[in-house]
């Protein structure tokens, strides 16, 4: 079953830095290099995983970046914000949400569910994986 989401920063983020083969933000960073998981994206969003991977203290290696990058760009879809009038309390997440927006039957995937609206479709990434393990 291949799905089509928009992956917040964090999610990536926990993935590459994960100790746990088995963590459900692996599983995740898992299907999107196997194109189970058809990434959304726009040149803002890109901007922004490359800024959060590149900070030192994360310590994720450049090789391991471009991977991700190019993973994403190569197997996604780049999408055109449709604009939402919904106001997100951290301003970083709105392009995020206004993506998922802009693509019916898409997901978002995030570790920060508490900052977007409640909607069956925003799900963490466990609730991902058993979306799609069904």
């Amino acid at each position: 079953m291949k799905t089509h989401a928009v992956i917040d920063t964090n999610v990536i983020i926990s993935a590459l830095i994960s100790t746990k083969s088995d963590s459900a933000t692996v599983q995740v960073l898992d299907k999107l290099f196997d194109e189970e998981i058809i990434p959304l994206y726009n040149p803002e969003i890109l901007k922004e995983y490359r800024e959060v991977m590149n900070r030192p203290k994360f310590q994720i290696a450049q090789s391991d970046i471009e991977l991700v990058i190019k993973s994403i760009t190569e197997s996604g879809i780049e999408i055109d914000a449709v604009y939402s009038d919904v106001v997100l309390t951290d301003p970083k997440d709105q392009v995020f949400y206004d993506i998922f927006l802009s693509f019916p039957d898409s997901y978002l995937i995030t570790g920060n569910l508490k900052h977007f609206p409640t909607n069956d479709h925003i799900v963490n990434p466990a609730g991902m994986i058993n979306i799609m393990t069904q």
